[in-house]
């Protein structure tokens, strides 16, 4: 009964655990690490899927916005952005967004990013009820201007068919969209929580800026 509930209201994995838990049973779903040898062929489809979105950025993270894992594009970005990062440094995209001294500088248009990013995190927070995703969205509200920007609603010009992420840094600027992708069959609770973020050029100039990034001598 408690599976075929879950099945019905398609609940996440994480989720149906709880229910077996809460109902007795042992869970079903495993969680492992996504290092582990029996999920190799998972991790080589993501190295792929990001070779191929060279020479643009694209990221693997999990449902908290953890990195685990970047292609060059993504490194080249970052660094332009904010400079080297000490290998092994664990990063969180939200909190790199979000923050005041990151990537806040240079997105122009921050606080409009912001307003869709922070929803879409508060809509994470209310469908999965786990409290690591609660403690992330009222850690996020709490960087300086959030409220604000949430606030003071969006009176930004709607001029394109997505919203695009516009970086400058001193005289360069880039103009990039996201597009989010998820496994589709997932069987384990680590895989159906990974999310694969690949950034596209908005313009000409920037795909021929990050392309020439590409081709420059290491």
């Amino acid at each position: 009964m408690v599976e075929r509930l879950a099945t019905a209201l398609d609940i996440p994995l994480r989720q149906h655990n709880a229910l077996l838990l809460a109902a007795g049973f042992a869970p079903e779903w495993r969680q492992r690490d996504l290092a582990a040898p029996d999920l190799a062929e998972v991790t080589s489809a993501l190295d792929y899927m990001l070779a191929q979105q060279e020479p643009y950025p694209a990221v693997v993270v999990d449902r908290h916005w953890n990195l685990l894992k970047s292609n060059a594009g993504a490194v080249r970005l970052v660094e332009f952005l904010v400079g080297p990062i000490a290998p092994g440094t664990a990063i969180n995209l939200a909190d790199a967004l979000v923050a005041p001294d990151v990537l806040r500088p240079h997105l122009t248009n921050w606080a409009e990013v912001v307003r869709h990013f922070i929803r879409s995190v508060e809509a994470d927070a209310a469908a999965d009820g786990l409290i690591e995703t609660a403690a992330l969205f009222e850690r996020l509200m709490d960087y300086e201007g959030v409220r604000t920007a949430l606030s003071a609603g969006s009176n930004d010009a709607r001029t394109g068919p997505v919203l695009a992420m516009h970086f400058r840094k001193q005289d360069t600027s880039l103009r990039l969209f996201t597009t989010i992708a998820t496994l589709g069959t997932p069987q384990d609770i680590t895989l159906q929580e990974l999310r694969i973020e690949c950034f596209f050029p908005m313009d000409d100039a920037t795909a021929m800026l990050l392309r020439s990034w590409a081709k420059a001598p290491t």
